[in-house]
């Protein structure tokens, strides 16, 4: 592949939106392009390269909690 569409931002998210369209053809849904005699892996790749198919990222995760800091005991010392 040349470059990538415009909307996406990796080759990594190209291959996961392909992989969730091509899911749903398999499924049943109509193609957005006449599929002729491709699988739907190659009509779904097709469909994401011609920015056919609606998707987005959802919101950001929620940064992680800060550990609560640890306190030793203090040990006493023996009075005798």
């Amino acid at each position: 592949m040349d470059r990538l569409p415009e909307r996406l931002d990796s080759k990594f998210r190209y291959v996961l939106v392909s992989a969730a369209r091509a899911e749903q053809l398999m499924h049943g849904a109509p193609p957005k392009i006449a599929p002729g005699k491709d699988k739907s892996t190659q009509v779904a790749l097709r469909e994401v390269k011609q920015d056919l198919v609606a998707w987005e990222m959802g919101p950001a995760p929620a940064p992680e909690p800060k550990p609560a800091p640890v306190v030793e005991p203090v040990a006493e010392e023996d009075a005798n």
